[in-house]
């Protein structure tokens, strides 16, 4: 009994554009594919369009991989037996093989201008038929083809297509056939010199020894091409896993209008890797047993199936995307937390940044202890980090005026007891000799509170709401034991916008109700 081959799959990105989720999720899946079966994971960089492959989105790309906590055994980095990782470092190794395709008959050159392939395909649009090359090439006889490319004929090279069908067994969609008639002879090797994807992505994946090729279904239409090179290769064709297309809300293909769809999106949005990565491997593939949906990354790799893959589409419902990131949210150490939350209250409280990124900020250890007790007091009512500066609003600015106006407010500010019960706090607030110093506590705050109780007699929401409007200009939020001492500590600290205190907050909305 022979051994197993070992498992070796790739990501193969284009250094074109951002990460988006669907090309995330595809590394996803490889790379637990590849640590369950205890395989090797390759990085393979796609950059053949010159053109608009960019240096800068190549490092974006792997910043966002190892963000989300993906790693790899070979690549342009790491390098390895197969290298270069490159395709633009590989032209010569398509070229070779092109010529050796087009030396033993499976291949032919091709003369055909730009101009008349316009016109064959126009005219199969007229006729209503599949809009492929007529092969008109393929029987110029290989020495007539030789002379015309030695005299310096314009030609590309061309794959010769068997005639018959073309199958392979999917993983996730099953045995697929196609028929030879609506598969063009494809190009591999372009007039200019340069190779075409459908080409250098089979020489690749041959040469660095790939048994399973996890891809998008975009893909799907491209695979018989791919199996007819393997096969006049004579390579043996490796394992095909098509994973179905990712749909936004309205069931249409994931795109921008749908809002966030790039990793540095999310990122940005302060959603945590552990919980994209969490919502990303639950598209179109679903665990044995039961409807768990939170794993960590080792139970991941233990629970993942390739062929619990699913062929139906994928809907991407944000909302649940964030009800895993308020999960992992809580799950997260504070310090943790504190670190993350630091360049959005920066942000917010324009402490400028120390780069040109924006991503290092610099803050003094009594502001960023205060920063900690903001974060604690406000995570609890997040879904994205991004959502902090919002909720801390109430801490950052105050506008009373805005306050009294508030239609969320009103109903409140019309109770029967509700003038009572502020003009007693008012009185309280500023006669109390630590409030005047801006070092009311808690306790005292509390001891107030219990007085105003006992002289209106309004208990309930009919005392503290009227209370929370006059401090924070909501009639809900947070809890006063903890919010008392932010305002107060705040108030001390040198802030480029300054947080009102206690008796500054009463003060403002007293003049606001007289004016």
């Amino acid at each position: 009994m022979t051994d197993p081959v070992p498992v070796r799959v790739r990501f193969a990105p284009s250094p074109t554009g951002h990460l988006h989720v669907g090309n995330a999720r595809t590394a996803l899946f490889n790379w637990l594919f590849a640590r369950q079966k205890r395989g090797t994971m390759i990085l393979r960089i796609e950059d053949t369009d010159l053109e608009r492959s960019q240096p800068h989105f190549e490092g974006q790309l792997v910043a966002d991989l190892k963000w989300l906590g993906l790693d790899w055994d070979e690549g342009p980095d790491v390098g390895g037996r197969f290298g270069p990782y490159r395709q633009s470092e590989r032209l010569l190794i398509y070229r070779q093989h092109a010529e050796k395709l087009l030396s033993t008959g499976k291949a032919y050159l091709c003369f055909c201008t730009e101009q008349e392939l316009e016109q064959e395909r126009a005219r199969a649009a007229r006729e209503h038929r599949q809009p492929i090359y007529s092969g008109k090439c393929r029987s110029i006889d290989p020495g007539e083809s030789a002379r015309r490319r030695a005299a310096g004929d314009s030609c590309a090279i061309r794959l010769r297509i068997p005639e018959h069908p073309i199958g392979f067994d999917d993983i996730v969609h099953g045995p697929i056939e196609f028929s030879s008639e609506v598969i063009s002879d494809p190009i591999i090797l372009r007039s200019s010199g340069m190779p075409v994807y459908n080409y250098v992505v089979v020489i690749d994946d041959a040469l660095m020894k790939i048994t399973h090729v996890i891809r998008g279904d975009d893909h799907l239409s491209n695979t018989p091409k791919q199996v007819s090179l393997y096969q006049a290769l004579g390579w043996p064709v490796p394992q095909f896993a098509h994973l179905s297309t990712i749909l936004g809300s309205d069931r249409e293909r994931l795109s921008k209008r749908h809002g966030a769809t790039s990793i540095a999106n999310f990122r940005d949005l302060g959603v945590l890797p552990e919980a994209l990565r969490n919502y990303l491997a639950l598209l179109g593939w679903a665990p044995s047993g039961g409807t768990r949906e939170i794993f960590s990354l080792e139970e991941l790799i233990q629970e993942f199936s390739i062929e619990r893959v699913t062929p139906s589409p994928a809907v991407f419902d944000v909302e649940k995307l964030y009800w895993l990131n308020r999960h992992y949210i809580k799950e997260s150490p504070s310090r943790r937390l504190d670190a993350l939350a630091l360049p959005y209250y920066a942000r917010s409280l324009g402490l400028g940044p120390l780069d040109e990124a924006g991503s290092n900020y610099s803050v003094s250890p009594q502001i960023s202890i205060w920063l900690e007790k903001v974060t604690r007091l406000l995570i609890p009512a997040v879904d994205r980090l991004d959502q902090l500066p919002e909720k801390a609003s109430l801490i950052f600015s105050y506008d009373a005026k805005a306050a009294l106006e508030s239609p969320e407010n009103l109903e409140v500010l019309g109770w029967r007891q509700t003038d009572a019960v502020l003009t007693r706090i008012t009185v309280k607030i500023l006669e109390d000799e630590a409030a005047r110093e801006n070092q009311l506590t808690a306790e005292g705050f509390k001891k107030m509170v219990n007085e105003v109780k006992a002289e209106t007699g309004a208990k309930g929401k009919e005392l503290f709401h009227p209370i929370r409007i006059a401090l924070t200009g909501a009639h809900s939020g947070p809890e006063f034991d903890k919010l008392i001492p932010i305002f107060e500590e705040g108030s001390h600290l040198p802030l480029p916008r300054h947080v009102l205190s206690v008796r500054e907050r009463i003060e403002q909305f007293s003049r606001a109700r007289l004016s």
